[in-house]
């Protein structure tokens, strides 16, 4: 177990914590959108954070167990399984049709946009560096990318809801998806996977203990199932509006 300072547990919490519970509100937005009702609306964000505050919890007691770790340094099988499952669990959830509704409201690109301004918190692993527990290796892109998305999701959000900017938030969401792959690719390289072909001291062992693995496990699949429903609404948008200039042109010659 590493003695990290409280300021890096309440870095971490307000991440994992916000990301969901900014995830749940903009659901209730998109419902509101959807023309569901308050009342199915409210429901839709009770359950979402629930559920998504459920395995927060869940997720932590396992860390605190030593289920994500192995005596050897490395992560066990578990921490794989949670991040990869988490992540097909979560877009398995957009299939649900009241789900689905919610997520094909007008200006759904522009609100999953506003959870990743927690991203900011990505500091943290630029802190842990710095106290001798994160490689750079790991810590410098993984950091910086996250700082960059939370930097500009509110300004993407901000185009989005005006009515523009799309180019530039399928660039934001691909550079996100990007940062988080590379972070656990990089994570997995240098000490969480079974084989550790960057020998660097620090290794990324601190990733599998608490507190700073309730990020790969709870907040980089949720970021990542945003980045994916995003780009997927956007291209859907760009699509139909396509369809509708085609329709017009025989009408126009």
């Amino acid at each position: 177990m590493y003695d990290l300072p409280s300021y890096v547990w309440a870095l971490v919490l307000a991440g994992v914590i916000g990301i969901p519970a900014t995830t749940s509100v903009m659901l209730y937005r998109g419902a509101i959108a959807a023309g569901l009702g308050r009342r199915t609306a409210t429901t839709v964000m009770v359950v979402a954070a629930a559920v998504l505050g459920g395995w927060l919890l869940a997720s932590g007691l396992l860390a605190r167990a030593g289920v994500y770790h192995q005596a050897s340094g490395q992560a066990a099988p578990w921490f794989g399984v949670a991040v990869a499952g988490t992540l097909l669990v979560l877009l398995a959830a957009t299939r649900i049709p009241v789900v689905a509704r919610v997520l094909a409201a007008p200006g759904t690109p522009a609100r999953l946009a506003l959870p990743h301004t927690l991203r900011v918190v990505g500091v943290t692993f630029l802190l842990v560096m710095a106290q001798g527990h994160l490689p750079a290796i790991f810590a410098l892109p993984a950091g910086l990318g996250d700082i960059a998305a939370g930097l500009a999701a509110p300004f993407v959000a901000w185009q989005l809801a005006g009515g523009g900017g799309r180019t530039r938030a399928v660039w934001f969401n691909l550079f996100g998806i990007l940062d988080l792959v590379v972070a656990l690719t990089i994570g997995f390289l240098a000490g969480l996977g079974p084989w550790r072909p960057l020998e660097v001291t620090p290794s990324t062992e601190p990733l599998s203990l608490l507190p700073l693995a309730l990020v790969p496990t709870v907040a980089v699949p949720l970021a990542i199932a945003l980045h994916l429903v995003s780009l997927r609404r956007l291209r859907a948008a760009a699509r139909s509006e396509g369809d509708r200039t085609g329709d017009l042109l025989p009408a126009s010659g």
